[in-house]
């Protein structure tokens, strides 16, 4: 066998054990492999100590607390054997002080007499809780409901603005708006103006006239003033109280009845003139 032979065939063995000769390379298969490499890097950089791609990974954020409004009052209910503090402040069941006591030897209370335990006031140093029975607590609740039903509504302040040279048709208008809003029991607001070609001065009578003029009794929160420099009069009217309403209902009594003497002072002024006129028709005949 010739040299030239040899070594063509060892050339051929060695392009088969490292992959192949070159020339049977395709374009796909070099930019498969070149893409196997790059993933290969990728991978090796993605999951280095030095990496930074574990900080773009999205945290899913922790729930948020809700903040507790001390506004909010407490349910007035039993706190059951799961006393938080190790020593309270006990009142009896007939409100007597048996003093700072170790929750155990409260619950041994509890669990002897039938009672259940009531959180009277955590502000306390040690806070201070109560023995009751379930017919106290039932009662203590009712009490409660009935104070919130109790408590009115907030009022709300309605507002209206006017000039002084508003029409008859257009107050007429506006004033049943405010008689609605009085009937709401809200407050309301009232703003006069004045205009292009009405004097200034005297704002505060003339908003007093125009409450007048309203068909229903309302009460002055504030009265009417002059404000702006004199370029406008408010006032805040309300609607009547109990004592209002009563003291109206007497005068419109008293009223009634002055009237009522004076057409029966006419009536008698008139009566002795028909008399005389009788008479002196009688002797005539």
């Amino acid at each position: 066998m010739s040299a030239g032979c040899v070594r063509w065939m060892l050339i051929h063995a060695v392009r088969a054990v490292c992959g192949g000769s070159r020339g049977y390379w395709t374009p796909a298969s070099r930019f498969t492999i070149f893409s196997e490499k790059s993933n290969i890097i990728a991978s090796s950089w993605r999951w280095s100590p030095l990496s930074t791609a574990a900080d773009n990974t999205e945290q899913t954020p922790a729930p948020k607390k809700k903040k507790h409004d001390p506004r909010t009052q407490a349910t007035f209910s039993n706190v059951g054997r799961s006393i938080p503090q190790h020593e309270i402040q006990v009142l009896s069941e007939t409100g007597e002080n048996l003093g700072i006591m170790h929750r155990a030897n409260v619950i041994k209370i509890m669990d002897k007499q039938g009672l259940k335990l009531v959180l009277l006031s955590e502000k306390e140093n040690p806070p201070v809780y109560q023995l009751m029975s379930g017919k106290q607590i039932h009662e203590e609740k009712m009490k409660l409901r009935e104070k919130q039903k109790a408590k009115p509504a907030p009022v709300q302040l309605k507002e209206l603005s006017f000039s002084a040279g508003i029409a008859a048709h257009d107050l007429s208008t506006k004033l049943k708006q405010v008689e609605s809003w009085l009937e709401k029991k809200n407050h309301v607001r009232l703003t006069l103006r004045s205009g292009r070609w009405t004097p200034s001065d005297k704002l505060d009578t003339a908003l007093e006239q125009i409450v007048q003029q309203m068909e229903m009794t309302v009460g002055f929160v504030s009265t009417p003033k002059v404000i702006q420099d004199g370029k406008a009069a408010m006032c805040i009217i309300r609607p009547p109280s109990a004592k209002e309403l009563s003291k109206e209902k007497k005068n419109k009594s008293t009223a009634s009845q002055s009237a009522d003497s004076n057409s029966e002072a006419a009536e008698s002024k008139t009566a002795p003139v028909s008399g005389a006129d009788t008479a002196e028709g009688s002797t005539q005949q």
